[in-house]
């Protein structure tokens, strides 16, 4: 090889001496506030890139999802297996604004229940709530013996099934003891459950709704900032003071 054609050997290794950084030294961290009508209301932080130019930090925050437990939310640990989805829909400050997206349970809770000598029904129902929301509901329960049943299987048959699905898509958008109720007549239910929440439709976006739900606006704020109670001395009360430009 002749001397001077290989212009690698004389520049060194490239990308030497490429300086490395940490990508969350451009990072700030904001609150995750949930709404009014769960126990806890900060339930985590999320890390967000600083406003740079023409990429604001709040426009993208908006529209995330973030998904967090209900024994966590309500300080209530029989409700482990459920999740609930949390979507930031407006930034105060440090504050992530979020609202209702949706519910799911755990992978083992539904494993747990999936047992042998039983049959799983399934069913869903869209429904509309007053404030315009659009959800779907999908509920799963299973069979259980009749009272003095000697079999061992609690199988139901095609046909009892296809009359049972109705009945909970009725009853779906109600509480579990309702869906037992109306489903009783045809085959007893057990572990009957709305395990899964899936929003389908949004209203249009409203500022003062949402601050509402989080308490921070409306009658229901009003109402709870009745201030503190000041105790004033006995010498601060102009009546129980001399006059000053009274001679004594």
């Amino acid at each position: 090889m002749a001397v001077g054609k290989n212009k690698r050997l004389s520049k060194g290794k490239k990308g030497k001496g490429k300086k490395i950084v940490d990508p969350f030294t451009k990072k700030e961290w904001y609150d995750i506030k949930a709404p009014g009508n769960f126990s806890v209301r900060n339930c985590g932080k999320t890390p967000v890139t600083r406003t740079t130019g023409t990429k604001i930090a709040s426009e993208m925050l908006k529209g995330r999802v973030f998904e967090v437990c209900l024994a966590d939310l309500n300080k209530d640990e029989d409700q482990h297996y459920r999740k609930i989805k949390l979507q930031c829909e407006e930034v105060q400050g440090h504050s992530c604004l979020t609202q209702f997206y949706g519910l799911t349970f755990t992978t083992d809770k539904l494993r747990s229940m999936v047992k042998k000598w039983q049959s799983l029904i399934e069913a869903h129902v869209d429904v509309k709530t007053s404030d315009g929301y659009v959800m779907r509901l999908f509920c799963i329960g299973f069979t259980k013996k009749r009272p003095n049943q000697l079999k061992k299987t609690q199988l139901g048959h095609s046909d009892e099934q296809t009359q049972l699905l109705p009945k909970k898509g009725e009853t779906v958008a109600g509480h579990r003891v309702e869906i037992e109720k109306a489903c009783q007549g045809i085959y007893p239910m057990q572990n009957v459950h709305i395990r899964k929440v899936k929003m389908l439709k949004k209203p249009k976006f409203d500022l003062t709704k949402l601050l509402e739900a989080h308490g921070d606006s409306g009658p229901a704020a009003a109402a709870a900032d009745t201030g503190d109670k000041v105790e004033v001395a006995a010498d601060a009360d102009p009546a129980a003071r001399p006059d000053r430009g009274a001679v004594l």
